[in-house]
């Protein structure tokens, strides 16, 4: 993990902050494919799934 944290830094410029904030861009980034993915995954296949129920459930709120 160190030399993962050492390397975002490195890859901005050394900026602690600008590394935060492009991390946080990329997580945000890979949520929305993330969901994206999951609403065009079969729902037989989807069953099987760790958390499938979870988000059926919610989505007959």
């Amino acid at each position: 993990m160190e030399a993962a944290a050492d390397q975002a830094i490195a890859a901005c410029g050394g900026d602690a902050r600008e590394a935060v904030r492009a991390l946080l861009v990329a997580v945000d980034f890979l949520e929305a494919e993330a969901d994206e993915l999951r609403t065009k995954v079969s729902r037989g296949y989807a069953r099987g799934l760790p958390g499938a129920r979870e988000r059926k459930d919610e989505a007959d709120v």
